[in-house]
């Protein structure tokens, strides 16, 4: 089997999704309009978003094999994911979001239980094969040493990291030092800013500082504002396509999915954006989370296959073997 050049540290759930007119008030019971389950979990859906771009793509995980977590692992095989390191307790449950949609704004309302993904140790870690990795990506849904862990093993190995800082957690500031590319979204950046004790008006600013605290990249993503990068070359917005969103489930990992896969191919910071941004805007205008993420060619038939120009020296790197 060919060697992955992405690897994702990260969790896998059982996403129970209710849609309903709108997100309730607290103490409020709302009738919903439909229900569904489907495996999801920020890691697996990174991991399915990169895959479907065409990524050689792994995913590092601990999935409990009861209540039917094998399935979960089945789905993420037929999807094209490298599961040799995710590993399987018997005496363990893989864990759960329970979602609700609103149908007024698309908005979501998300609460997880980390089930084994809360489980996964350092010895998991350690035995994790990295040679030939050029990029090692993880959130926050797994202990925070151990990602810590696979970051220094990543950069020993020579591959860049990526730390998607969801859900926002107290002590992960502590991680900076060791991420290449930061991501988060514009309340996770204000809650980092806030634990190092600092504060900014804009984006651009937020961006720019936590850029300062040891990342060489900082994404914050606007939902449909589109995003603002800093690197050293400092903090620039870039527009979100215009569409009409359906669902916004499961778009900040299609976003981050389709970020890596661009870096790992070399491409330079615009067009790497480009694509991410164009797989999100396809992301968000379909109901579902995996099922709503694109394939390749529907990305490149939405950015009509125009290259974008820039580069930046994070992502610099040689053409794939």
């Amino acid at each position: 089997m060919t060697r992955p050049e992405i690897l994702i540290l990260g969790s896998v759930n059982r996403d129970l999704i209710v849609h309903a007119p709108r997100l309730p008030l607290p103490g409020e019971t709302l009738r919903g309009q439909r229900f569904g389950s489907c495996l999801g979990g920020k890691g697996a859906n990174q991991a399915v978003a990169a895959a479907r771009l065409g990524a050689r793509v792994a995913l590092a995980a601990r999935v409990g094999l009861q209540e039917n977590g094998a399935a979960l692992v089945a789905q993420l095989v037929a999807e094209g994911v490298d599961t040799r390191a995710v590993v399987q307790p018997a005496d363990e449950a893989p864990g759960v979001a329970l979602i609700v949609v609103g149908a007024e704004d698309a908005e979501n309302q998300i609460v997880t239980v980390a089930g084994s993904n809360g489980t996964l140790p350092l010895a998991q870690v350690e035995a994790l094969d990295m040679a030939g990795l050029r990029w090692l990506v993880a959130q926050q849904e797994l202990p925070l040493q151990s990602i810590a862990r696979a970051f220094e093993r990543a950069h020993a190995a020579g591959a860049k990291t990526v730390l998607n800082a969801a859900p926002y957690r107290p002590g992960c500031e502590r991680l900076l030092p060791l991420v290449d590319l930061l991501v988060v979204n514009a309340l996770e950046a204000q809650a980092l800013m806030a634990t190092l004790g600092g504060a900014a008006a804009t984006p651009e600013a937020l961006a720019d500082a936590l850029r300062r605290q040891g990342p060489a990249a900082v994404l914050v993503s606007l939902g449909g504002d589109g995003l603002c990068w800093a690197d050293a070359d400092g903090p620039r917005r870039v527009p979100a396509r215009a569409v009409k969103a359906v669902d916004t489930v499961g778009a900040g990992d299609t976003l981050v999915g389709a970020l890596v896969t661009a870096l790992a191919e070399g491409r330079p910071v615009a067009a790497a954006l480009a694509f991410a941004l164009a797989a999100a805007a396809l992301a968000v205008s379909r109901a579902g989370v995996q099922d709503a993420m694109p394939r390749r060619a529907e990305v490149e038939a939405l950015l009509n296959l125009n290259p974008a120009a820039g580069s930046s020296p994070l992502i610099d790197s040689p053409d794939r073997a």
